[in-house]
């Protein structure tokens, strides 16, 4: 379909007079990802905060009169349930999905939250239903999405009982989930305690299972590691998608709050969204774990107990996510992962592993020290046109101290170039070399471009990248029977630069610079784009200046 006209999605489902679960949940869903929401409803209830006080369930046959008149009216693109309530409506919204889609391949993407208790404990589907959505609702699923208590009462319920404390647990759990019938199954860990060492742990023994760690730091990111929290011991939630060929852990830190009612129906809304939207199954659950996560952690004070999650953080779709207490640089890690081959070959070069054993030659030292001299009056004058592209006092302040600082390092370099027999003449007169000009001169027409944030970009790159390659370093020599040999190492004034407060106080007012930039101008796809190419070249030609270098040898 047009990509301008909203996808239909239906959600069968009870609703919440609270408006933080069932079909209030599942419409502000859609909304927020762009679809046209419809519901069928199964149950009026009267709910809040603190528990459901009561259920008044729809008949059956207008049940299927509700989802018969839409489907008669409407393309759907996708179909999200929920509370079905009893055996009666689970059988006849089952029966009328087979009937009016004869052909299974004219199908929609069909999402059930196998909703059987209440966050507060509630019973919300009849024991009678649990057999009947085993047999007739799970074999025409897309996906089923239930959590810890939902698995274990549908095994059970099945003959395939097993109880889940641990992530291998999980993993077994979902394999049996998808001989259920349905196409995939994702279990979600809310109520399973792990750890990152789980998911390394498991990791390690089972290299057919992938992790997507999307708010949890990877290789090479240092510089965020000694800004954010450090998540290695903190409580983590894992969901587990199980299809066909392949099983995939989302993890995501856990969040010890109040508002989690209708997160369930939120997460499985999302899914059924995006599926709608065309979407893969693992791109739409990627997105929506990550959307839910950021809806509890932005959430606000609802009532007196579990209160909803934010559904309006999404209202205006947003490339790079809101700064949060658990991922404070969200552009800083979509620039390093964005380039994420181009950014390990740089900060792990041969010439920075030599460089940190002592065994790097003089000759290759020389080199990189006289161009990065030279390198440095270009980076200083693309500075000069931030100067002049900046329209506040504290913009222009901020560039022109790092013209000041940039002048300080050239101090600095002649000191240190003085300290190995090279005079200040010395440097004057070395020639550039092509990769010192080509990175220079794509800085200064990054600048004369017009756009100030792209030019930020590339001064940033250059910025953080020395940062991230002293703190790597650093990190590195704590190790036991570390690689790198700090002592007697002649080039260890440079790693202790590089890896010091005051370069460090730099690259954090960097990563502080560049994150309040997306927050106050928030990038559209394309911008973003530009911004990431910008980066990946700047690492590129940065990774350049230590290739030449190195072909001294």
């Amino acid at each position: 379909m047009s990509e301008t006209v909203p996808p239909a999605v239906l959600t069968i489902a009870g609703s919440d007079p609270s408006g933080g679960a069932g079909i209030q949940a599942d419409l502000k869903a859609f909304t927020a990802f762009g679809c046209y929401g419809m519901s069928v409803i199964t149950a009026l209830t009267a709910q809040n905060t603190t528990g459901v006080q009561g259920v008044h369930p729809s008949p059956p046959d207008f049940v299927e009169k509700q989802l018969r008149s839409i489907l008669g009216d409407i393309d759907v693109h996708a179909i999200k349930t929920g509370m079905l309530f009893d055996a009666a409506n689970t059988r006849v919204i089952a029966q009328t999905f087979r009937s009016h889609y004869a052909d299974a391949s004219s199908r929609p993407p069909l999402v059930v939250d196998p909703v059987c208790v209440s966050t507060s404990g509630h019973t919300l589907l009849a024991p009678e239903a649990v057999q009947v959505l085993i047999d007739e609702l799970c074999p025409i699923a897309t996906l089923i999405t239930p959590n810890k208590s939902e698995a274990e009462l549908l095994l059970s319920q099945s003959n395939r009982a097993a109880k889940i404390t641990s992530l291998g647990d999980m993993i077994a759990a979902s394999e049996k989930l998808l001989l259920l019938g349905s196409k995939a199954v994702l279990l979600k860990g809310g109520h399973v305690e792990l750890t990152l060492a789980d998911v390394e742990k498991l990791a390690a023994e089972r290299p057919d299972v992938t992790v997507v760690r999307e708010e949890l730091l990877a290789d090479n990111m240092e510089i965020l590691q000694v800004n954010e929290q450090d998540l290695t011991t903190r409580p983590l939630v894992v969901d587990v998608l199980k299809e066909a060929e392949r099983t995939t852990l989302f993890v995501s830190p856990r969040i010890e709050s109040m508002s989690t009612h209708g997160t369930g129906c939120t997460l499985s809304a999302v899914i059924a969204s995006l599926l709608g939207k065309g979407h893969t199954l693992l791109e739409a659950t990627r997105q929506a774990t990550a959307y839910t996560h950021v809806g509890i952690e932005t959430a606000f004070p609802v009532g007196h107990g579990h209160g909803p999650l934010n559904h309006l953080h999404a209202l205006t779709q947003r490339v790079i996510p809101p700064p949060t207490a658990s991922n404070p640089h969200p552009l800083t890690r979509i620039l390093i992962q964005s380039a994420a081959k181009t950014w390990k070959e740089y900060v792990e070069h041969d010439f920075v592993k030599q460089l940190a054993q002592g065994t790097l030659p003089r000759e290759c030292f020389m080199h990189f020290i006289k161009q990065d001299y030279l390198y440095l009056k270009y980076y200083a004058r693309a500075y000069g046109l931030l100067v002049a592209k900046s329209s506040t006092y504290g913009s222009i302040e901020s560039a022109t101290q790092t013209i000041v600082n940039v002048i300080n390092e050239v101090r600095t370099h002649k000191a240190f170039s003085a300290r190995w027999g090279i005079s200040e003449a010395d440097l004057a007169a070395t020639p550039e070399s092509p990769s010192t000009t080509a990175y220079g001169a794509y800085l200064i027409d990054v600048g004369l471009q017009g756009d100030s944030a792209k030019l930020i970009m590339a001064l940033a790159a250059c910025l953080l990248g020395y940062g991230e390659v002293g703190l790597w370093l650093k990190k590195e020599a704590t190790k036991p029977n570390s690689w790198v040999k700090l002592k007697g190492n002649a080039y260890l004034q440079w790693i202790e630069d590089y890896s010091g407060e005051h370069y460090q106080n730099a690259v954090k007012l960097g990563l502080e610079t560049i994150e309040a930039l997306a927050v106050a101008d928030p990038p559209n796809a394309l911008r973003l784009q530009e911004w990431s190419a910008i980066w990946e070249k700047c690492t590129r030609l940065e990774k350049g200046f230590w290739d030449a270098s190195m072909k001294l040898l």
